[in-house]
């Protein structure tokens, strides 16, 4: 659906590390485009996405500066509870409510002006459709939140959010963790034409990302792009990957577990 807070840029102004020393740059992140944010646990990768969810105005301990499209943004829109500019997805994720998906979905849509009753239906469909595509375990519309899995509740979201959400900028912490298909989860978001900011420990997401950030001390230390050897080692992966995933699957429903090379054929 049409966003309504439309933003072609955010601006990171450089702040300091730990130990007081500045950043060495400036960080623009751009619509339909994903970052990836690397580093050790503890090295500042949540300080930085929780700079952004708040639109930091030198007012965290990193004192970086947020700009939109770059100007500052307003106490409005810094501080609204309603229809707020960033979505965060944080590694744990579970409904309280007690309602069925499709109908919580619709109700989402329907928030989001789809004032038609059958077209709110359609868009929530649309966003449970998506997140089956992501989830292990697939979950009918019925299905009460209460009762998904903790991957099935991060598809959900991270669908609802992509397709939905009016939050122009999306940032994920660790979202290899969450029990989705993350390479689907990728494609998803990447056609979301929304910012992505995911921070990761993951190979394949890391060299998935248009740029990654590698931070070290609370600062960003580098900024790099996909090599072409890069681009040939992350093929691999992504065959390894797509192996390991129907040996698991092979596993959990019991059937043969064949040799090696009919998992993992040999380029």
């Amino acid at each position: 659906m049409a966003n309504e807070q439309a933003i072609a840029s955010i601006t990171v102004t450089a702040g300091r590390d730990k130990a007081g020393n500045p950043e060495p740059w400036d960080l623009t992140f751009r619509t339909g485009e994903v970052v990836a944010l690397l580093g050790p646990t503890g090295s500042g990768k949540s300080r930085l996405l929780s700079d952004i969810e708040s639109l930091a105005d030198g007012d965290t301990p990193s004192g970086r500066r947020l700009l939109l499209d770059g100007q500052a943004p307003t106490a409005e829109q810094r501080f609204a509870l309603h229809g707020r500019l960033v979505a965060q997805l944080t590694q744990n994720m579970n409904f309280v409510l007690d309602m069925a998906a499709l109908e919580f979905v619709t109700a989402h849509a329907e928030s989001r002006g789809i004032a038609d009753p059958a077209a709110a239906t359609a868009a929530a469909r649309q966003v449970i459709d998506a997140a089956n595509a992501l989830a292990g375990e697939p979950f009918a519309p019925h299905t009460q939140l209460t009762q998904l899995s903790g991957g099935q509740s991060r598809a959900l979201m991270i669908a609802d959010t992509a397709l939905l959400s009016w939050s122009p900028v999306l940032l994920l912490d660790e979202i290899e963790n969450a029990g989705v298909d993350k390479r689907a989860a990728m494609r998803l978001l990447l056609g979301s034409d929304k910012i992505v900011v995911i921070a990761t420990h993951d190979p394949v997401l890391a060299l998935s990302a248009d740029r990654r950030m590698v931070i070290a001390n609370g600062a960003v230390a580098a900024v790099l792009t996909r090599t072409p050897a890069e681009e040939a080692l992350l093929t691999r992966l992504a065959t390894q990957e797509e192996g390991l995933a129907a040996l698991r699957h092979a596993l959990r429903t019991g059937a043969p577990v064949r040799a090696w090379e009919a998992f993992f054929p040999t380029p």
